[in-house]
Formats: structure tokens, C-alpha cells, sequence
């Protein structure tokens, strides 16, 4: 997570609860972390879930992945690479790169949703071309690939 400095981050260990790391960044520095709007994402996040999950540490198949880092992206594609296939299920990997500031957050989280909605109306037929589709249209740099389980 953000911190102080782009060289000074905040690091926390999966497992560590959102309500944890709030408390720790509000002792650390408040105004700053107020400031940056990271308080207020923790403040949203709890009430989603208990706190950040690792996604090679889960073993339940998805249909559609976001990454929001074409860092995740190639990691989450490395870990699907690496499990053996067993169902022969198709998973979408969807990556937007979207900087680290509240107001891009925002902008992509609409994106995200968005194309989410669109998938979800699709149900399982035409989802590559409307993911192709979105791409074309798409003003944040987009990666897309289909893998299996």
C-alpha cells in the first residue's frame, strides 16, 4: 500500500484484516493517509470483507478475473499456467491498468463495471466479442486472454 514516500510503502501480510491496517495507517499518520484517500478505501473495503486474499492461495474456479496492474494480470496468468487443468473450464482474465490515485480508482472501477454488466448480460455466449468489443472502445490501457482450469 501507499506510503509516506513512493520508495517507503506500507506492506502488510495476507491475513492481516482491514480494521487492522486501518488502525495501524491512522496511528501512523492520519492527515496523510486521509489526505490520499487510503482511510476512506479501507473504510469501504471492510464492510466488503475481512481483508486482502491471496488469490493463488484460493482453489475455487471463476469465470471472469480483474487485475487492475498488468503486474497481477501476469501474475494471476502465471499461477492459472502453473495448475494443472482438471475441468476444462474457461476463465476470462481481464486487466486494467489503472494508476494508484483515488480519482483513476474511481474511473476504473466504473470501467470494470461496466464491462461486468456487459459479461453478465451475455451469460456464457459472445463473451470474448464483447470483451474484444469493450477493448476497442476502452480509453484505459486493457489486457485480456482466456485460460482454463
Amino acid at each position: 500500500m501507499p506510503g509516506p514516500t513512493a520508495d517507503r510503502p506500507n506492506t502488510y501480510s495476507f491475513g492481516q484484516s482491514y480494521e487492522h491496517i486501518y488502525s495501524d495507517l491512522k496511528g501512523k499518520d492520519s492527515n496523510l493517509y486521509t489526505q490520499n484517500g487510503l482511510l476512506s478505501m479501507l473504510e469501504r473495503n471492510k464492510k466488503i470483507k475481512a481483508g486482502p486474499q491471496r488469490f493463488q492461495s484460493s482453489s475455487n474456479p471463476f469465470d471472469v478475473i480483474f487485475t487492475c496492474e498488468e503486474r497481477c494480470f501476469d501474475i494471476v496468468c502465471e499461477d492459472l499456467r502453473e495448475r494443472e487443468i482438471k475441468m476444462n473450464k474457461a476463465v476470462h482474465v481481464i486487466n486494467f491498468d489503472i494508476p494508484d490515485t483515488p480519482e483513476d480508482a474511481a474511473i476504473g472501477a466504473r470501467m470494470i463495471s461496466q464491462l461486468a454488466q456487459l459479461i453478465e448480460d451475455k451469460k456464457e455466449e459472445g463473451i470474448e466479442e464483447t470483451i474484444e468489443e469493450f477493448q476497442s472502445k476502452c480509453t484505459l490501457p486493457m489486457l485480456y486472454t482466456i485460460l482454463y482450469y
